[in-house]
């Protein structure tokens, strides 16, 4: 979850961490009414409060809803088959 002023990533992006990296799986903008205690749960916060600290710097009002995946040091993601690609290949 991040409060920006315009997404700073893009679904399919690899972003560099301290340890490992991670890679935005989607994007959605959302309200912050949507935000309910379950998706501050979800996303490793005790709190929507606390979600909220992290989430909001900047001048940022616009609410978006980062799905992404961890990868860690050394590790290749391969692209995720769709059904159409998986029937293809057999």
């Amino acid at each position: 979850m991040r409060i920006w002023t315009r997404p700073h990533v893009k679904v399919g992006g690899r972003y560099q961490m301290d340890d490992g990296s991670v890679v935005v799986d989607s994007i959605a903008p959302i309200k912050i009414a949507d935000i309910t205690h379950d998706l501050a749960r979800e996303s490793g916060f005790d709190s929507v409060e606390d979600l909220l600290g992290i989430a909001r710097h900047g001048r940022g009002r616009k609410v978006y809803l980062i799905r992404f995946h961890y990868l860690p040091p050394g590790a290749w993601d391969t692209p995720r088959r769709t059904t159409l690609q998986s029937a293809r290949l057999g």
